[in-house]
């Protein structure tokens, strides 16, 4: 059994409860949040180990919520005073201030993730042999590999939440991930792939020899694709995008807009617009943190509520967001379990969990049968959005022209180009093969990382701007 965190502190636990309920009282809600972390990170690059870390955390934050206001102090020293000296500052947000705590979030004895710690096994001289090992399996299968870089990381993470009524709730929470990428080249061209899994449970299936060598072979075998890759058209296109991966569109271009703190201040495109079709019909997207060992899953959020799967688009029409405790309440809506935070140093605010378009029932091929010309989509890179007016720019790691109905050239360069609620009415056709991504998902808001599932079918997406360097 692990140690209880409240058990660090030199006061007692009774203590440490009387110290949060009276930082609360008055207000409309707040919490003690407890953490505990381990992480390491192996990296093999250019033939050698050339980063091991590892580190360890703890510490705690205080919250107090008044309205719209919210005061939060935190500190890796845990003692009574330290506490104090946070209660002391977090409640003056309540100056002046009369409010009712908001009632406890349900609890729940669910388990989606195991809570052995994976730092520890296989050892990290294993680890460091198996980076070696893949390095020298790519260098081996093909001559135009120039560099090799594969990684491993896992975390253990610890979380406590009291809250002002005395109510004690406790996750722990494993992530391990595996990266592969690899450089190819011909002459003085170069071109990369890389490819890359995880979840929350143990490194086991992840290193398995079957494992590791799909993941470098997937690698290499889009380094190479990119190696024959032709410059990408500019214009207007049909784009069809692969299924997995491909949803960080849709995370990026349609979640965060559907997230409770930008349309309470309607600095969203999608403010206002409950119950209306923001998208085509068969358009179904879910948000869903209940998915067994998943990267994006937790048990509960880092509030304390259990995680859901909150549909927020049926059928084409806006029907539901992500909500924090806080944003719900000023919202008048229920908390969705998506309260969270970096860590004991961040406050929560609605973040995203496993967000996926769900399954039509078109065969991808048939999708792809129905482009005259067009692009196939089937990885992207790095892209940028802008919450309040949707659009989006997206880079194409991997994609090919489709010309006829079958997908033929591979193409470099493509810039995926929209917006993200104008985007949602091209979908034409939605594919029958739903897969969520290999588990390598990371998001960032307002300077605050926290790791993220997508997914989504095989999509037709009509006369979409492609951005490229051929005319």
């Amino acid at each position: 059994m692990t140690k209880s965190l409240t058990s660090l502190f030199d006061c007692s636990e009774e203590r440490l409860k009387e110290i949060v309920s009276g930082a609360i009282a008055g207000a409309d809600d707040g919490e003690l949040y407890l953490e505990s972390s381990e992480s390491e990170a192996l990296m093999f690059d250019n033939g050698r180990l050339k980063t091991a870390n590892y580190s360890t955390d703890q510490g705690f934050g205080l919250r107090t919520v008044a309205g719209e206001a919210a005061g939060y102090a935190h500190s890796s020293e845990l003692s009574e005073a330290s506490l104090l000296r946070a209660a002391d500052a977090v409640s003056a947000v309540k100056t002046g201030y009369s409010g009712t705590v908001a009632e406890a979030p349900p609890r729940t004895n669910r388990h989606l993730y195991g809570d052995e710690n994976p730092i520890g096994s296989p050892s990290f001289e294993e680890k460091a042999k198996l980076l070696q090992e893949i390095d020298a399996h790519l260098r081996n299968a093909d001559p135009r590999v120039r560099q090799v870089t594969a990684s491993v990381a896992a975390s253990w993470q610890h979380v406590e939440i009291v809250r002002g009524d005395g109510q004690i709730v406790r996750d722990i929470r494993p992530l391990v991930r595996m990266n592969v990428s690899v450089v190819v080249g011909d002459g003085d061209r170069q071109e990369s792939g890389s490819f890359g899994a995880g979840g929350r449970k143990g490194f086991g299936e992840f290193l398995a020899e079957g494992s590791w060598k799909h993941a470098a072979g997937e690698a290499l075998r889009q380094a190479l694709v990119n190696l024959e890759a032709v410059p990408a058209p500019a214009g207007t296109f049909d784009i069809v995008l692969s299924s997995g991966w491909p949803g960080v569109m849709l995370h990026e271009a349609v979640g965060h807009g559907l997230e409770g703190d930008f349309n309470r201040k309607k600095t969203s495109a999608f403010a206002g617009l409950l119950g209306e079709q923001v998208a085509s019909k068969g358009v179904t997207v879910v948000d869903d943190g209940t998915i067994t060992e998943r990267r994006g899953s937790l048990t509960i959020d880092d509030e304390g509520t259990p995680t859901n799967r909150t549909v927020l688009i049926e059928d084409g029409k806006l029907v539901g967001y992500m909500q924090d405790r806080q944003n719900a309440r000023l919202m008048g809506m229920k908390a969705t379990g998506n309260g969270r935070r970096e860590s004991y140093a961040h406050q929560p605010m609605p973040r995203m969990t496993n967000t996926y378009m769900t399954a039509g029932d078109m065969d991808p091929q048939e999708i792809i049968a129905s482009v005259k010309k067009g692009v196939y989509a089937v990885s992207f890179g790095g892209g940028q959005v802008d919450i309040t007016s949707g659009k989006f720019v997206f880079g194409c790691t991997e994609a090919y022209m489709i010309e006829d109905g079958k997908v033929t050239q591979p193409i470099k360069g493509a810039m995926l180009i929209g917006n993200g609620p104008d985007a949602m009415h091209r979908v034409s056709m939605v594919g029958n093969d739903m897969k969520l991504d290999n588990g390598i998902g990371m998001c960032g808001k307002a300077g605050q990382g926290v790791p993220v599932g997508v997914g989504q079918p095989h999509l037709r997406m009509d006369q979409m701007t492609l951005g490229g360097t051929r005319v």
